[in-house]
């Protein structure tokens, strides 16, 4: 008797962005690059916030995570291109694309809602400076980085298991450099509509809620900015929480781009270069934005590299 469901022994093939040999190298040599910058950018915001005492706050304790989350969030989807170009493979196995799944719904949850996370943080340091040490104690931020974890956890597992219920034929090419949640449901060949419904459910909840609490929460940080007489005071206010909003700004207009892409269009290599910008770009270019745009961590990144360099840092006479 033959099963009724053989997905097991299934293999869905990964297009990618060209068959092209010449373009194939170059792409190869550009992912490569953007991976290693985007693990030692990361890696070292990770080891300064973690050598410099004077980080251990709870804006750089969420910073720290979220750079953690960036460096698995490549990890999942630009090894294994990589090692499909090189190996002129272009194969994923079932059990593989299930699992490359799941941890990019993971990690995008994670950044969606740690950022959400930061904001409040930012909102209880500038709208209530002198109740913020008291609040955003060591308790309560592990608690909201575990809340963090555990929604995003129970989204992906949820999807994955939605998946798992599906059956699938012959068609299993994907126009994608990663098996994304929407191409892999829709190369089903049987009724997807509650997948279609979990998927817009989450998306809204996944969407909306955390905006919303971004917003309100830079809405009353206007407000209080707005309020503060000074010129100076109000830049200082400003610069504690510009690098967060810059990497909110980039996160969501990317995020916003690709799915408006993907309903204006049907071009789905199109979509696949839009997504390069959320999964891709946007935790390269984090590191940069905290670093550049913060003192604190560019001091600390000058002893950190000092040290491994075996020169300690000169400090000026006070």
């Amino acid at each position: 008797m033959e099963p009724e469901n053989d997905t097991q022994i299934l293999e869905f093939l990964l297009l990618g962005f060209s068959e092209e040999a010449e373009i194939q190298f170059l792409i190869f040599w550009l992912f490569l690059s953007m991976y290693l910058v985007t693990v030692l950018g990361n890696l070292l915001i990770i080891l300064a916030i973690i050598s410099d005492t004077h980080l251990h706050t709870p804006m750089y304790f969420f910073l720290a995570n979220l750079s953690f989350v960036d460096i698995c969030f490549t990890s999942t989807t630009i090894p294994k291109m990589l090692v499909n170009i090189q190996t002129q493979s272009k194969t994923i196995t079932y059990a593989g694309c299930i699992t490359q799944m799941y941890f990019l719904l993971l990690c995008s949850g994670l950044d969606i809602f740690l950022l959400t996370v930061m904001a409040y943080d930012r909102y209880m340091a500038i709208c209530h400076p002198l109740h913020y040490m008291i609040v955003m104690n060591h308790r309560l931020c592990r608690l909201l980085v575990l809340a963090c974890w555990i929604m995003s956890f129970l989204n992906s597992l949820l999807h994955s298991f939605m998946v798992l219920r599906l059956s699938f034929c012959t068609d299993l090419e994907i126009p994608h450099f990663f098996c994304e949640l929407n191409q892999v449901v829709h190369h089903a060949c049987c009724d997807t509509f509650l997948n279609d419904m979990v998927i817009y459910f989450t998306a809204v909840f996944l969407a909306v809620g955390p905006l919303t609490g971004i917003l309100y929460s830079y809405s009353k940080i206007v407000s209080s900015i707005h309020a503060i007489s000074s010129a100076q005071g109000k830049y200082k206010a400003f610069s504690t929480c510009a690098s967060h909003l810059s990497v909110v700004s980039l996160f969501y207009c990317t995020l916003l781009g690709v799915y408006l892409s993907s309903a204006v269009t049907q071009n789905s290599h199109s979509t696949a270069t839009a997504s390069l910008m959320y999964t891709v770009v946007t935790p390269m270019l984090n590191p940069f934005i905290y670093s550049l745009r913060n003192k604190d961590i560019k001091s600390s990144l000058r002893r950190l590299l000092g040290r491994t360099s075996g020169r300690e840092p000169i400090h000026p006479p006070q």
